[in-house]
């Protein structure tokens, strides 16, 4: 064969590659979704304003040590409930779970249908101590001002149970009457965990052989500029959320002065076990609930962009190269590896004979603690370094992101918020539903609400702050959703 049927041959394959990655390209498209109408809800922005307001002032704080818990905000916030929404306690069964997670219910009129739980927490974290004149309102005054509401929980998440609790009024108000049975949770623990909270709900669902059909719980928001290459609002719908895991690594060694080192110190030995953790990231990942919100999201974004997701056949290690520049993007893809504590001698001159370091893990869906595990080891191959698990739990279930509360969800989010672009989605923290998912066939994590970046901040953060009109929209929201929910 000569060089010029060989060239001609790469020429045509080029052209035959370049065609097939131009059409796959184009065919490309955004998942279209049925627009449904619904009725309008008239909500009173001054009333929902004010009830958040004057939640934000109760300091439900969760304090890593459970001591340190101020018990009288957290009873001041339930007889404040009680006292602001008297309809909700006359028409729902409450019942209280160690003394203060709440959980309400709506008796449906067809006991065949399976019931649904839409779940909040009020318990909030502390303010960093030292930031609070970072502040600009005291972060539990609950200000009011300049069409904001102002206050550590405003954003995470007392507008969630406020929003539950306006909506559940204005429903029994309008004479509603659900078919299907609404289990509404108000939780006081998720912060540290929901070992007291959100667990003795699903302990005592499972006891009364309740099995929720599906459940909503905070997640992620309608994100505004927040998705790279995406100009449209997303809701992100979370199908799933990452797992949790700290390894506690340790080397022993002699000690003695530090004039007279032999080879590697156990710091040495530990420090370089570390730097071979993470000069070798757990591998990615584009299937499964990362692949399913890329899939939605790409069709959205610049004509490269859409070519390489629409090609990943072809570019899956340029897109995996680009998306682990970002730190978000990187924690969608895998899961992450953060060193975060580090000890060793007690003084600069003596030699240490135990060091340790801890090093948490947020589980992708696609991993597991063992395989993890087995990651390190293999990673580090060093038998002077001993690896113990502290505490792991795997990632959640991954949800229906076809199956019939994602869809209602989806329906009411778009009424609600006008044109968004509706996604599947990973929650990389922690939340109730991974409580949730032990009774919930189908567990969904969203809030309400539309946030930007400056928004974000707060979140945890310093100046945490939700607008009126989003408090407004949350409890439109969930009025629709209940109303709906047949």
């Amino acid at each position: 064969m000569t060089i010029k049927k060989i060239l001609s041959g790469l020429a045509v394959s080029l052209l035959i590659l370049v065609a097939v990655v131009l059409v796959r390209t184009l065919m490309f498209s955004p998942v279209e979704r049925p627009v449904e109408s619904f009725e309008s809800v008239e909500v009173d922005a001054e009333r929902v304003s004010t009830h958040l307001s004057q939640a934000v002032q109760f300091q439900t704080i969760s304090h890593q040590n459970p001591e340190l818990r101020d018990d009288a905000q957290f009873q001041g916030f339930i007889d404040w409930m009680a006292q602001t929404y008297p309809e909700v306690h006359q028409q729902l069964t409450l019942t209280k779970f160690n003394d203060y997670t709440l959980l309400y219910q709506w008796q449906g009129s067809d006991p065949e249908l399976e019931p649904i739980l839409l779940s909040g927490h009020y318990d909030v974290v502390p303010v960093l101590p030292g930031t609070e004149s970072d502040w600009q309102h005291p972060p539990f005054a609950g200000v009011v001002a300049d069409d904001y509401i102002w206050g550590r929980g405003a954003l995470d998440d007392k507008s969630a149970v406020i929003g539950l609790m306006e909506a559940v009024t204005l429903l029994i108000k309008q004479g509603h009457a659900p078919m299907r049975t609404i289990l509404i949770a108000a939780t006081h623990d998720e912060e540290v965990g929901s070992d007291h909270g959100a667990s003795a709900i699903v302990d005592w669902l499972k006891a009364q052989n309740i099995r929720p059909l599906w459940s909503l719980d905070e997640g992620s928001f309608v994100l505004n500029g927040l998705i790279p290459g995406v100009s449209e609002p997303v809701a992100s719908i979370n199908v799933a959320e990452k797992g949790y895991l700290n390894l506690r690594l340790s080397v022993e060694s002699e000690g003695g002065h530090s004039s007279m080192p032999k080879g590697y110190t156990a710091v040495g030995v530990l420090a370089r076990a570390i730097d071979r953790l993470q000069s070798h990231p757990i591998p990615s990942g584009m299937a499964g609930v990362s692949g399913d919100m890329f899939d939605h999201l790409a069709p959205h974004m610049p004509f490269l962009h859409r070519m390489l997701f629409a090609n990943k056949w072809l570019f899956a290690p340029l897109i995996d190269q680009q998306l682990s520049e970002s730190a978000a993007g990187n924690a969608m893809m895998r899961t992450t590896i953060a060193p975060t504590m580090f000890s060793g001698s007690v003084k600069a001159n003596i030699l240490p004979i135990h060091a340790t370091a801890v090093v948490n893990f947020r589980l992708h869906p696609k991993d597991t603690i063992e395989s993890v595990v087995g990651h390190v080891q293999h990673v580090i191959n060093d038998e002077r370094v001993n690896i113990e698990v502290m505490r792991g739990d795997n990632a959640s279930n991954v949800s229906n992101a076809k199956g019939v509360g994602f869809e209602r969800i989806a329906s009411v989010s778009q009424h609600v918020h006008g044109p968004v672009v509706v996604t599947p989605g990973l929650t990389i923290a922690a939340t109730d539903s991974r409580r949730y998912q032990n009774v919930v066939q189908d567990s969904y994590r969203f809030n309400p609400m539309s946030i930007h970046k400056e928004d974000a901040a707060g979140f945890h953060g310093t100046n945490e702050r939700l607008s009126i009109d989003n408090m407004v929209k949350a409890t439109e929201f969930y009025f629709l959703l209940i109303q709906t929910a047949q």
